[in-house]
């Protein structure tokens, strides 16, 4: 199964939100680090690329899935968009300030957070967004660099028919406008809120 949606945004940016609504509008199963999380068996190749050397495989990282949100999957958005040229991207964003606002809490936090032995595919996903993220965060000014650094580079780099930015809180109309289906008869999703987050990791923890 081809990648139908590339998502090219940041971890923080809305893309559980996004993720759950793709699947709502049809376009799914999206993957998103959830999957990971979920599924200990699906951490494992994408440990073997980003740690164990093993050859960029596409297909094998995201087999089943129509659609893709979020890290991992975002950092691998310029092979996705040469693999699957007719792909939309959408490219989720945020106010910087605000997104670091919400990484500082989150996945930075997740980051140093030591994992139980009974969990040894959240210590791969620890090693594997070492190896992506590495120091490119240290300090929120290099962060918010970084940030707004991929933004221009994805703006730059996709045809402007070929991809949707994407604003935290923007709802259903240009995503349905975008992806040419209708606007659904219910809320937009709002899913993984800082909070979420935090709780999750705290059972991870038990």
């Amino acid at each position: 199964m081809a990648l139908d949606i590339i998502g090219a945004g940041f971890g923080r940016t809305g893309t559980d939100s996004l993720r759950e609504a793709l699947t709502i509008l049809g376009f799914g199963p999206c993957h998103h680090m959830h999957e990971l999380r979920d599924n200990p068996d699906k951490a494992g190749p994408w440990h073997d690329h980003f740690c164990g050397g093993a050859p960029l495989d596409l297909e094998l990282l995201f087999d089943g899935y129509r659609s893709q949100v979020d890290w991992p999957g975002a950092h691998l958005w310029r092979e996705a968009t040469e693999r699957y040229p007719d792909a939309k991207v959408i490219l989720s964003v945020r106010d910087p300030e605000d997104w670091y606002a919400s990484y500082s809490k989150t996945i930075k936090v997740f980051r140093e957070t030591e994992m139980p032995p009974e969990a040894p595919h959240m210590r791969q996903i620890q090693e594997f967004v070492e190896v992506f993220l590495g120091d490119r965060f240290e300090t929120k000014e290099r962060a918010i660099e970084d940030f707004n650094a991929h933004v221009a580079e994805v703006k730059a780099t996709v045809p402007e028919e070929r991809l949707l930015v994407h604003e935290l809180g923007t709802g259903w109309d240009p995503l349905c406008a975008f992806l040419g289906v209708p606007v659904p008869d219910r809320a937009y999703p709002h899913t993984n809120a800082t909070t979420a987050f935090q709780e999750r990791n705290i059972e991870l923890r038990k």
